[in-house]
């Protein structure tokens, strides 16, 4: 792990870049934010102790947010799961922390899918109502 300092207003990492690293905050914050028809939305603050990108580590995919530095900010890398699963070993207080975070974000997720599906759902089924009665069968 590697320890350094990012300056207020840089970026860490953006959004569509392949990574294989994971971020832990010793001192300072963090914003993560990704683009939305040309708008920065910013999705989350991450201050001392909290960690970020750690879906790099798992999975070869481009990174679906950007990071930036709000503070003067130090931090480490984690870059493989070899390094993590030391970490965590010598850190059993943050294994248990991590573990209820990333539940915490798969539980927001699964609730924005279910959400999405339900919204999907109910806009076909009004479509077919609307078809339905513009063009009743005759009988």
């Amino acid at each position: 792990m590697n320890k350094f300092t990012v300056k207020a207003g840089d970026l860490i990492f953006k959004e569509g870049e392949i990574q294989t690293a994971m971020y832990i905050i010793l001192n300072g914050a963090v914003e993560i934010f990704f683009n939305l028809k040309g708008k920065e939305v910013r999705i989350a603050t991450m201050r001392k102790g909290d960690f970020f990108g750690e879906m790099a580590l798992f999975r070869s995919k481009p990174r679906s947010a950007s990071s930036r530095a709000i503070l003067d900010t130090d931090m480490v890398t984690v870059n493989s799961k070899q390094q993590l699963q030391l970490f965590l070993n010598k850190n059993p207080n943050f294994a248990a922390k991590m573990v209820k975070i990333m539940a915490e974000r798969l539980a927001n997720t699964n609730e924005m899918l279910v959400d999405k599906l339900n919204d999907t759902l109910a806009t076909e089924l009004e479509y077919k109502i609307d078809l339905e009665k513009k063009f009743k069968p005759i009988s």
